[in-house]
């Protein structure tokens, strides 16, 4: 937090590693610091995902710490600006989202000080480097956190790799960095992550994904639902026409999802394509006389969720960020807050063929059709019934 005050420090900081190691309270703590030392009237850049996890995740912990240092805190919550004030001095902190290419533009025509990046790795490139290029002013830094993402990623090869380059300083944080974590809550985070999530998110390393997506995977994952009958129902879908469709019924049980039956149709095997209708009629034939409380569908099935509509079925299109998705899952699954069932034969079949595409960090477009229907009912719909989950997996995106 105070390497900015040493003889000639660097440009840059750039702090990676696990998840709830400290590092994003340690950057911020420092930023606010260094910045209010060191100008007074100027103008700087946090900048996060979006707006709202940036808030959440940065400024929900990052104020109370402030002011508990003697800093007035005082934002304008309209303008997305946070303005902080200490004895003579007082800066502007303007608040932006890169969520995607075109953010680049928000940042444009702006004179920046210093820029904190939390969790740059989930920014665009374009977003990041337009905002970096904003601060002209005499003794402006640039720092950054992350959780690690794949070696081919863009910031670990132009930053990370170029430390020495870039003149900036590499922290690797741990979770033994953080003093506030109690050796089971360490143990609790290691159980909830496997394969390269684990070693990306709990040993901070910046690795391919490969092999299976949830290889942990296995008959213990799977088992009938309880007696009686369920408080809710709902149901996922993964559209295809030439490619299969993916219907899965899941039922609650006292706090757990079960899978309990499914439709899986592969055209290209069966030689014929189904049309919107006849896919609803499957659909409505898995239902049943059960009363669903969702139809969670593939987004980018607008023919179909408007034929679903018009049938008056509750429909909510899915949410479709794949690895966020799949951190989820494999997150429920291993808590025992969704459950397989033996009836749904294509989705056991696919979690022992769905593997990771080398190189690429996604996983391969093949047995994925149940895969991507059990990660839309679990991102849209089964994340709010799961005890803990918003607390564990609060979206940094």
């Amino acid at each position: 937090m105070s390497w900015w005050a040493a003889p000639d420090a660097p440009d840059a900081v750039i702090c990676d590693g696990a998840v709830r190691s400290g590092k994003t309270l340690a950057t911020g703590l420092g930023f606010l610091c260094w910045s209010m030392a060191r100008f007074s009237g100027a103008k700087f850049g946090l900048c996060g995902k979006t707006i709202p996890s940036l808030r959440r995740n940065l400024l929900d912990g990052l104020l109370p710490a402030a002011r508990s240092l003697g800093f007035e805190c005082r934002e304008k919550i309209s303008k997305n600006l946070l303005i902080v004030r200490d004895r003579q001095r007082e800066n502007e902190y303007h608040l932006f989202g890169g969520r995607d290419e075109s953010s680049a533009a928000l940042i444009q025509g702006v004179t920046l000080a210093g820029v904190l990046f939390d969790e740059v790795a989930l920014q665009p490139r374009s977003f990041v480097e337009q905002a970096c290029a904003r601060c002209s002013v005499p003794g402006s830094k640039f720092w950054f956190n992350c959780n690690p993402e794949g070696p081919g990623h863009w910031f670990y090869r132009e930053w990370i790799l170029k430390a020495g380059e870039r003149r900036a300083l590499y922290l690797h944080f741990t979770m033994d960095d953080n003093p506030s974590l109690t050796p089971e809550i360490r143990a609790r985070y290691g159980r909830m992550y496997a394969g390269a999530f684990y070693r990306r998110f709990i040993l901070g390393e910046w690795c391919a994904a490969e092999g299976r997506v949830y290889d942990f995977f296995d008959g213990s994952f799977v088992r009938e639902p309880p007696p009686g009958e369920a408080e809710r129902w709902c149901v996922s879908c993964d559209y295809g026409t030439a490619n299969p469709a993916s219907f899965g019924l899941w039922g609650l049980w006292d706090g757990v999802w079960y899978r309990v039956r499914e439709y899986y149709f592969a055209s290209r095997e069966a030689g014929v394509q189904k049309t919107d209708e006849e896919y609803a009629d499957e659909l409505q034939r898995l239902i049943g006389e059960r009363r669903a409380a969702d139809v969670v569908v593939d987004p980018s099935a607008a023919s179909f969720i408007e034929t679903l509509r018009r049938r008056g079925l509750p429909v909510t299109k899915a949410k479709n960020d794949v690895l966020s998705g799949i951190r989820r899952t494999a997150d429920l699954l291993k808590r025992g807050k969704i459950v397989i069932c033996p009836a749904c034969r294509d989705a056991i079949r696919e979690f022992s063929l769905y593997v990771w595409d080398a190189g690429r960090d996604e996983p391969k477009k093949e047995n994925d059709h149940a895969m991507d229907d059990i990660r839309y009912f679990v991102s849209t719909a089964a994340a709010g019934d799961s005890e803990g989950f918003a607390a564990t997996f609060a979206e940094r995106r």
